[in-house]
């Protein structure tokens, strides 16, 4: 019988390996609210280049003093499940805003969005159903797709021609229910999905259509409503999930908004929404204001987008290796996770917050350094942190 010092000891060892295949991921505090520049603990400002703050909402006065108004009126939390008593007007004023902005029929609220991808399939599908998932589709969909009972296939990343392949096999083998499922950006490399390839494909094989959007709400599109309005296929989506704490204001909070069918057996069985406490008052009450400058204005999206292309421009003509694109995401590719390592520490000494992404986050020889343009960076602060890129590589050597 193996002791229980011993059986740490493999997690020890497993850790160890991990740190010293240059795979650790460490954590950098800072005290300050999340901004285009944020304060560490020994008191040094960075620039903040790895946030998903894409509209750089995380330190909105607008959306703190809603916040505040909120904890007055409504209170701390409602500890309770939406069925029982943890409903409150907001959560159901939320989930109209969002419905209202996307264009569906209907939202359900959830505690993250990797709940409300948890919690999807499951209880939509069944063994008698097919689920044909992008290769690179989050962690969240793969986890909720492992949930379910549903035969799985998974079709290499953004290619209609295999994706078509697997719906042939998903009706070859009889299935009833056909249900693609993409992310609307693959975050990891700044790729913006062919969702109206996918849902040209989805009408000619009569099968549904989920697109994870968290990556695209808020700033994709030409007023922000994500990918299907950026392809053109608004209306075409029959499921989008997203989440309120990337460009949404920064906070917590997911979402499963789409065909009301859909949704009113989400909130019958569900599980992650069953049985996980409403979400907090606060972050509600912040998001429907947040939706109504989304409303307003279009300003912070349009300065993302135009200093975005600026900042692409700038590490393409200066030598570096990105992927190219339109999105926020810019991913510095280095492949070695050791060298990604290196920039990363330079990158930080310098006055510049970023971080390496290696495996598990992306594949083994494909570490970078993920940048993400904010809407509160200026183009000041692009040629600043151009300038530390350059630095660091001849630093390195490479």
């Amino acid at each position: 019988m193996t002791r229980k010092n011993d059986i740490l000891d493999i997690y020890t060892k497993e850790v160890e390996s991990i740190r010293e295949a240059g795979l650790f991921k460490g954590e950098a505090p800072f005290i300050s609210p999340q901004g285009a520049r944020v304060t560490m603990e020994d008191g040094r400002e960075l620039l903040c280049m790895c946030a998903n703050n894409y509209l750089g909402l995380g330190d909105s006065p607008r959306l703190i003093e809603a916040a505040k108004r909120t904890y007055d009126e409504k209170g701390f939390g409602v500890a309770s499940v939406r069925f029982i008593c943890g409903t409150q007007d907001i959560h159901k004023k939320l989930e109209a805003k969002i419905s209202g902005f996307l264009g569906t029929d209907d939202t359900i609220l959830y505690s993250s969005c990797f709940d409300a991808n948890g919690g999807l399939f499951e209880t939509i599908l069944t063994a008698q159903d097919a689920v044909i998932s992008d290769e690179l589709n989050h962690a969240s969909i793969i986890d909720g797709v492992r949930l379910c009972k549903a035969k799985r296939y998974r079709y290499k990343n953004n290619d209609m021609e295999d994706l078509e392949t697997q719906l042939q096999a998903a009706d070859a083998a009889g299935a009833r229910i056909k249900l693609i499922a993409t992310d609307g950006v693959f975050s990891m490399d700044g790729i913006i999905c062919n969702l109206k390839g996918i849902c040209d494909l989805a009408d000619k094989y009569n099968a549904l259509v989920m697109v994870d959007d968290s990556h695209a709400v808020g700033f994709v599109g030409k007023h922000g409503r994500g990918t299907p309005e950026y392809c053109g296929v608004e209306g075409r989506v029959d499921i989008i999930t997203g989440t309120l704490g990337k460009a949404l204001g920064g906070a917590s909070g997911g979402y499963t908004s789409g065909r009301k069918e859909i949704i009113d057996l989400l909130r019958q069985r569900s599980r992650p929404y069953l049985f996980s406490n409403s979400l907090a008052p606060a972050i509600a009450g912040a998001s429907i204001e947040m939706f109504n400058m989304l409303e307003e204005s279009t300003q912070l999206r349009d300065h993302l987008e135009e200093i975005t292309a600026y900042y692409r421009k700038e590490l393409t003509e200066n030598g570096f290796d990105i992927i190219p694109g339109t999105h926020p995401c810019v991913p510095v590719m280095l492949y070695e996770e050791k060298l990604a390592v290196a920039y990363a520490k330079k990158m930080m000494e310098k006055g510049v917050y970023v971080v390496a992404f290696s495996y598990p986050v992306v594949p083994k020889g494909k570490a970078r350094i993920r940048t993400q343009v904010c809407a509160s960076h200026t183009k000041e602060d692009i040629d600043f942190i151009v300038k530390c890129f350059k630095e660091t590589r001849d630093e390195i050597g490479r």
